[in-house]
């Protein structure tokens, strides 16, 4: 896939991105005031690039040759629907590159893979004051009224 606005290309994570994909999850992790354990880092890489339907899968986006951005998103039943739903749970674009398309191709890639595999429905959470990303997400999503809680 290609965006129109970048010369950007969004594709499944292989084996060799490990390193690009460890340097921009760790940026957005660094975003969220948040960080990991090592084999946190191993086990959900290993988790991304696995064959089971019921683990995440991932997606990064090259702009000229070099992974700027990353998708994780997992597919999953629903009590209140027959199909399977789409939770997009990490999106990442390094600074440098933001209004290039990047995120927008990212989350249409998603879309797309949802759409392949019978899910309609995907959603998102991102924090009440993450304003620039909430100017992408308003135009492709929608707001709704939940309230996350958390143990």
């Amino acid at each position: 896939m290609t965006s129109s606005r970048a010369k950007v290309r969004i594709r499944p994570i292989e084996d060799g991105d490990q390193a690009a994909w460890r340097q921009l999850w760790t940026a957005y992790l660094s975003f969220y005031e948040s960080t990991v354990p090592d084999d946190v880092y191993h086990h959900t890489f290993a988790r991304l690039i696995g064959d089971d339907s019921q683990d995440f899968s991932g997606m990064i986006a090259d702009l000229d040759g070099r992974a700027v951005g990353l998708a994780h998103f997992l597919f999953h039943r629903h009590c209140w629907k027959v199909k399977d739903v789409c939770y997009l749970q990490d999106l990442f674009v390094e600074p440098g590159v933001r209004g290039l398309g990047v995120g927008h191709a990212l989350i249409q890639s998603v879309y797309d893979a949802a759409d392949a595999a019978g899910a309609r429905d995907v959603y998102w959470l991102t924090q009440e004051n993450n304003t620039t990303a909430r100017k992408l997400y308003d135009r492709m999503g929608r707001v709704t009224p939940f309230i996350k809680y958390s143990r």
